[in-house]
């Protein structure tokens, strides 16, 4: 792979990863249909780990006045009980991304073969994404126990390619009746946790594999910081707005395609 194809590459993984239209799904089709072969373990864990940065910096503000809170919290048993709590929720709704991703990790790998599969989730990501058109503005600014809960199952069932996360928990947040930016923020603050975990879990196969991190993947993880900052901005823009559920439009004619592809390609 060469330096120009790592940072295409990165930046269409920061582009999808977190505008509501499943990298995943896209990245099983193009294998499938097209022979866009993965670009192997370590470029993937490293460019994972850009759009996590790209994450804590754009929310870099948020993410310390929240760590301030929980080791306020530890040292002195003083916490900002906003703060606190929402560092609270965040780990609440991580747990049923990591227990699910654990016990269905063999069987997801099966569903990144089945093109006819990964065409239909993305349908059903554009349903729910349209389903998000008529949920006034407005809403709570802060979260509870049951909408770290629900959002975090919106979150794992994103495991399934093609089921976008950001475009689940961001509807999930909507349909809870949480303020737009409040669920838009609360869904990207929630990824921290599952694509950082994702990315250690992942180390061990590159450690196992002998992999040296060359100018290739550093370009590519460079590329998916930069190209994920604007994405999540624009994101943040377009459910401020009200007009997230546009992205239905793309999901849909992406899974049709998918569909068409599989029955005549096979």
């Amino acid at each position: 792979m060469t330096i120009l194809q790592a940072i295409l590459l990165g930046i269409l993984q920061g582009l999808t990863e977190f505008l509501p239209v499943s990298s995943s799904g896209h990245l099983a089709l193009a294998e499938h249909f097209f022979g866009i072969a993965s670009p192997g373990v370590t470029f993937e864990v490293f460019v994972h780990f850009g759009t996590a940065l790209a994450v804590l910096w754009f929310f870099r503000a948020r993410v310390a006045s929240i760590l301030r809170a929980v080791f306020g919290w530890m040292a002195r048993r003083e916490y900002d009980h906003g703060e606190a709590r929402l560092a609270l929720y965040i780990i609440i709704g991580t747990i049923p991304a990591a227990v699910i991703g654990l016990a269905f990790d063999d069987l997801v790998g099966e569903f990144f073969d089945s093109p006819v599969l990964v065409s239909i989730m993305l349908l059903v990501t554009g349903v729910i994404l349209w389903l998000t058109r008529r949920i006034p503005a407005g809403g709570r600014s802060r979260e509870t126990v049951r909408d770290a809960v629900l959002i975090g199952l919106a979150q794992a069932a994103a495991i399934m390619p093609g089921i976008s996360r950001s475009g689940a928990t961001i509807s999930a947040g909507l349909g809870l009746g949480l303020d737009r930016k409040r669920a838009a923020e609360f869904a990207f603050l929630l990824s921290i946790p599952v694509i950082l975990g994702a990315t250690v879990a992942s180390l061990g196969d590159v450690v196992g594999g002998g992999s040296i991190v060359g100018w290739t993947t550093f370009a590519g993880t460079v590329a998916a910081f930069a190209s994920a900052i604007p994405a999540i901005a624009l994101l943040m823009r377009l459910v401020t707005v009200g007009v997230f559920h546009r992205f239905a439009y793309y999901c849909w004619a992406a899974g049709a395609l998918g569909l068409v592809l599989s029955f005549t390609l096979g």
